[in-house]
């Protein structure tokens, strides 16, 4: 199940729902995603759909990060990104190898270690990671060029929207967990910030405070 021929379907679906970006199907295409979850669960990795992690978490549908990462990169390439919520770090497997580096944050640590270990085992070394609060971002590092949330927020966190540069792009679910969420794009003018909703989507909530 892990096969070429069952990574190619995926591809292939992602293309037909929508997802057009070539770089971003190709680094799909040749990421691992069975490396991301637990082996009871490998048989699933290429399809299309949300799995299991374990603490309540999941790893995003393939469509999804494909999507997110298409917009993120829909004005140019980006050389600094922040992604909070590292999960299983397959979101940011797929960013490593589209941006030039990405500085990802997990509030649930033993998440975070296991995402380091396989990236390592990838040979992706453009990422320096933070356990810590994602709703903080990471401001000893700000601006960045692009960040990506992939936990739902009730609201966009002010913190967030700080740490994006001048002309930077956020793409973060907003909503009550559980409910109605939307995808929105969110991109520093020279005058505030411009929002874009995308549609709807469900993702597990952002939440304060980190876990060991």
């Amino acid at each position: 199940m892990t096969s070429q021929r069952t990574r190619e379907r995926l591809i292939q679906r992602l293309y037909e729902e929508g997802v057009s970006n070539a770089k971003v199907l190709e680094v799909i295409r040749r990421t691992p995603r069975h490396l991301f979850v637990d082996e009871a669960l490998a048989h699933r990795a290429y399809e299309d759909t949300a799995l299991p992690i374990g603490h309540n978490q999941t790893i995003s549908q393939p469509f999804m990060v494909a999507h997110m990462s298409e917009l993120l990169l829909e004005a140019g390439p980006l050389d600094k990104v922040l992604e909070i919520g590292t999960g299983s770090g397959y979101q940011t497997a797929i960013l490593a190898q589209l941006v030039e580096r990405v500085f990802s944050v997990e509030r649930i640590k033993v998440l975070q270690d296991r995402a380091k270990e396989r990236l390592v085992e990838l040979n992706l070394r453009n990422v320096v990671f933070r356990w810590g609060d994602g709703c903080e971002g990471w401001p000893a590092l700000a601006p960045y060029n692009g960040i990506i949330v992939t936990a739902v927020a009730p609201e966009v966190p002010q913190a967030l929207l700080d740490q994006l540069a001048p002309g930077g792009r956020m793409v973060i679910p907003v909503g009550p967990a559980g409910e109605a969420q939307q995808l929105m794009l969110i991109v520093r003018e020279e005058q505030g910030f411009s929002r874009r909703v995308l549609g709807a989507v469900r993702f597990v909530p952002l939440l304060n405070g980190p876990l060991a």
